[in-house]
C-alpha cells in the first residue's frame, strides 16, 4: 500500500464512521505537538483527499526570525498577550438568572490561566498569535474534562499542519479539520470536529477557506530587504570591490608581478603601498564611494512597505526621521487601533464562541480584554466619570467594565 492510499484510507476511515474511536479520555490531547519534525513542513494536496491543505512556505518561518519582521510581530503579539482580561456575564443575560455564575467564571479563569500542564495564558496565546500574524492561521485544540472546576484543557497546534474539509456543512458530529502528522496508516491524519479545534483566520476571504497573514503580505518585500541588506553588508565590509587600478603601458609580466605583490604584501595588511613607475597609476571607480552605494533609501522604502503590511506606522520599525512629539502620539494611537485591536477582538470572539459556547455550552459568559476601549487611562476615567454623573452607567457597571468584582450590596444593571 502506497502513502497516498494509506492517507486516503485513514481520512475516510476517520471521517466516515469511526469518530467515536477517536474519543480519548476526558481532556486528553489528540493532535501532535511538533508534526513538522516527522514530515516536510508544508503539507501538499493529495489526490482523493476532500481536505484542502494550507500552502505555507517554510521561508515564512525563517523570515519571521529576521530583526525587522520580529519587531513587527512582537509589537502586536506581546501587547495582546500582556493585556489584562476578564470573564463576565454576556449581554442579554441577567446575573441573577445565571446558575452558579461566580463559581463558573472562576473555573473559566483558572483554566485560561493554566490551560494545560506546561503552558500559561501568555505562553499559549503567544504561540497562536505568532501563527496568526505569520501565516493567517492560529489553531488551538480544545478538550472538555467533564469537571466543572476545570472544565477544559487547551493546546496550541501548528496551524500549517491543519487541513480543512471543504465539504463540511455544519454537522457537529462530522470532522471539519484534520492535522497531518506525517505518519503512515491510520495515524496519518487526526480528525477534529468543529468543537474540538479553534481555528483563527486573519483577513478571511470568500475564494479560500484560509486566512492571509501579515507576513504573507510582506513576503516579497522582506525578501527584497534581505537581499539589499546582504549586498550592503558585503559592500561595507569591502568584500565587493568598487574600484580598479589602471597602469598605462604595462607589460603582461609587469601586470602579473603587481597582482602577486599586492595580494602577498599589501592586501589585508594595512601597509601603505608604494608604487614607482614612469606614469602615475589611475584609480577607476565604479561607484560614487558614498553611503548612496549602500542603497539606504531603498531599504528605508522597503521598511515602510513592511510596516504597511503589518498595519503599523514606520516609526515602530525604527524609522523616526519624520516623527516629532505631536505626531508620535497620533501614530502610536493609530498603531493600537489598526494593528492590535482587530487581532485582540478576533481572539475575544473565538474564545467566547468556540470555547465557551460551542465546547462547553456556557453561552452566558464572554471573554473580554480590559485595555481595548482606550489607550489613554485618564481619558477612559473621564469618560466613565461623565457617564456616571449622567446616570448612563452605575458604579457596578463601571467596575464590571474595568474587570473588578461588584461591591457588596450592588448589582450590575
Amino acid at each position: 500500500m502506497g502513502l497516498h492510499e494509506a492517507v486516503t484510507g485513514a481520512w475516510r476511515w476517520l471521517n466516515g464512521f469511526s469518530l467515536e474511536a477517536q474519543e480519548g479520555s476526558a481532556g486528553t490531547r489528540k493532535t501532535s505537538s511538533l508534526p513538522p519534525i516527522l514530515m516536510p513542513y508544508s503539507p501538499t494536496a493529495r489526490p482523493g483527499l476532500p481536505a484542502i491543505p494550507r500552502p505555507t512556505p517554510a521561508n515564512l518561518r525563517r523570515f519571521a526570525e529576521t530583526p525587522v519582521v520580529r519587531r513587527a510581530i512582537n509589537v502586536v503579539k506581546d501587547r495582546i498577550a500582556c493585556m489584562d482580561w476578564q470573564i463576565r456575564i454576556r449581554r442579554g443575560y441577567a446575573p441573577a438568572e445565571v446558575r452558579d455564575a461566580e463559581q463558573r467564571m472562576n473555573a473559566l479563569r483558572l483554566c485560561l490561566e493554566e490551560p494545560n500542564a506546561s503552558d500559561s495564558f501568555r505562553l499559549l496565546w503567544e504561540q497562536v498569535l505568532e501563527d496568526l500574524l505569520v501565516g493567517g492561521f492560529g489553531a488551538i485544540e480544545m478538550e472538555a474534562t467533564g469537571d466543572e472546576t476545570r472544565p477544559f484543557r487547551l493546546w496550541a497546534v501548528d496551524g500549517a499542519t491543519i487541513q480543512i474539509d471543504a465539504s463540511w456543512r455544519g454537522d457537529p458530529e462530522k470532522a471539519r479539520y484534520a492535522q497531518a502528522t506525517g505518519q503512515l496508516g491510520t495515524g496519518a491524519v487526526v480528525a477534529l470536529r468543529d468543537d474540538e479545534l479553534m481555528y483563527l483566520r486573519l483577513n478571511p476571504r470568500t475564494h479560500t477557506p484560509f486566512g492571509l497573514g501579515r507576513l504573507e503580505v510582506a513576503f516579497e518585500t522582506v525578501n527584497h530587504l534581505l537581499s539589499a541588506s546582504r549586498y550592503a553588508s558585503r559592500l561595507a565590509s569591502n568584500s565587493v570591490v568598487q574600484y580598479a587600478l589602471w597602469l598605462d603601458e604595462a607589460t603582461p609580466e609587469q601586470h602579473d608581478r603587481l597582482i602577486r605583490w599586492w595580494q602577498d604584501e599589501i592586501e589585508g595588511t594595512g601597509r601603505v603601498p608604494i608604487i614607482s613607475s614612469q606614469t602615475k597609476p589611475e584609480v577607476l571607480r565604479f561607484a560614487g564611494g558614498t553611503d548612496a552605494d549602500l542603497r539606504l533609501q531603498w531599504q528605508e522604502f522597503l521598511l515602510r512597505l513592511i510596516a504597511n503590511a503589518f498595519d503599523l506606522p514606520p516609526m515602530l520599525l525604527g524609522l523616526q526621521q519624520d516623527v516629532n512629539k505631536s505626531t508620535a502620539s497620533e501614530m502610536a494611537d493609530e498603531a493600537f487601533m489598526t494593528a492590535i485591536v482587530p487581532v485582540a477582538k478576533l481572539l475575544e470572539e473565538h474564545i467566547t464562541r468556540d470555547l465557551f459556547a460551542k465546547k462547553l455550552g456556557w453561552r452566558e459568559f464572554e471573554f473580554r480584554f480590559n485595555d481595548l476601549s482606550s489607550r489613554n487611562e485618564l481619558e477612559e476615567v473621564q469618560i466613565q466619570t461623565e457617564l456616571l454623573r449622567a446616570g448612563v452607567l452605575s458604579v457596578a457597571e463601571v467596575r464590571t467594565i474595568r474587570g473588578l468584582s461588584p461591591l457588596a450590596g450592588t448589582v450590575a444593571g
